[in-house]
């Protein structure tokens, strides 16, 4: 049964048409993208895309040129009419975490709750750092803390004041691999059990994909592809982004049929349909988890590079000069440089973009 389709009326954040840019030239151009209460959504792309733009234009920081801005069906960026950012309600953790130096950990987080009585800001506080599970640690000062935990308190304290949207800057690229990782999951799970919106931006995908339910890949100030992870991964609408979200490199072939290419690797099928006449020139992407070791298989491809990875292991394959991909096995099945090993093709995702050069 289809999923019914999301109304205007369910979405907490719509981005119409947007044009931001500094000294008269436009950094973002025509963004547009739409956000579900309770959704996590991410800005997704390389250095220099415009990602914190667009983060900066929904915070109030920047104004609009072109487009609208819309938090709860009201209007909160037009050209030339802006709701200042401390009135927008939306909450931000920086990539710096931007805490108090001088405040405790429980001042830092009650800091935005003046308009509270004390015992209802302590109470507030309380709830927040036991959310964060630095209840502990009340009392103690920034500098004593580790840069995950300083990043908790950050998020606590955009909570505090009960934003409708919260919008976090960078907020793990300070951090090492498996504490982001970790801290990463946690956020997401504090954000839905309290059901907050939230927008990411990032240049890491891995992060994007596990925190985030919506993902727009952007590129040179225009957004590429507004999807679920999976789709931006098996879908791919275009072969920028194909070549950005996940690991895989192309391999030529040649247009057999709607849904068959012919390849160095075989005739590769897959699950979508293709309007290419016969014969059309084309690039297939191969991702290493499209191809499996098989010992009955005719193709055997010669081992050119291999990265040990713990519990598995990422081979370079080359078939000829114009024909590499790669494969990730199971680390058990070891195979050395120079070697030909047996493998196939089994992608369920057929991805391809018509050859250009």
């Amino acid at each position: 049964m289809p999923e019914p389709k999301v109304q205007p009326s369910d979405w907490l954040l719509n981005v119409n048409n947007l044009s931001v840019g500094y000294g008269g030239e436009a950094v973002v151009k025509n963004i547009n993208f739409a956000l579900s209460h309770g959704d996590i959504g991410c800005l997704l792309g390389p250095s220099g895309c415009g990602k914190s733009t667009i983060l900066r234009a929904l915070a109030g920081f920047l104004p609009i040129s072109q487009g609208e801005i819309s938090l709860q069906s009201q209007a909160i960026s037009q050209p030339g009419r802006s709701v200042p950012p401390e009135k927008r309600k939306i909450g931000m953790v920086f990539q710096d975490y931007a805490l108090f130096p001088h405040l405790s950990i429980a001042d830092n987080v009650g800091f935005g709750l003046k308009s509270l009585s004390k015992r209802e800001r302590q109470q507030k506080v309380t709830e927040l750092l036991n959310l964060v599970h630095l209840q502990d640690l009340a009392d103690n000062f920034p500098h004593e803390l580790s840069g995950g935990q300083q990043q908790r308190v950050a998020l606590a304290r955009a909570l505090a004041p009960e934003p409708t949207l919260i919008l976090l800057d960078e907020p793990f690229s300070n951090l090492d691999t498996d504490l982001r990782r970790r801290l990463s999951l946690d956020v997401r799970e504090i954000l839905k059990t309290l059901g907050i919106s939230a927008i990411l931006v990032t240049h890491d995908q891995q992060e994007a994909f596990a925190m985030c339910d919506q993902v727009a890949v952007l590129r040179d100030g225009h957004i590429q592809q507004w999807d679920v992870p999976f789709n931006l991964y098996h879908e791919p609408a275009n072969r920028f982004v194909a070549s950005f979200v996940g690991q895989g490199g192309f391999i030529p072939g040649k247009v057999l049929g709607p849904d068959a290419i012919e390849s160095e690797l075989g005739v590769i099928h897959g699950n979508r349909a293709y309007n290419w006449k016969e014969g059309t020139l084309v690039d297939i992407l191969i991702r290493p988890d499209d191809i499996v070791h098989d010992e009955n298989s005719d193709l055997k491809p010669k081992v050119v590079e291999k990265t040990f990875a713990g519990t598995s292991t990422l081979y370079r394959f080359r078939c000829s000069e114009d024909t590499e991909f790669e494969a990730l096995f199971r680390s058990h099945l070891d195979f050395n440089l120079g070697e030909q090993v047996p493998v196939r093709v089994e992608a369920d995702h057929l991805i391809a973009f018509e050859r250009t050069a």
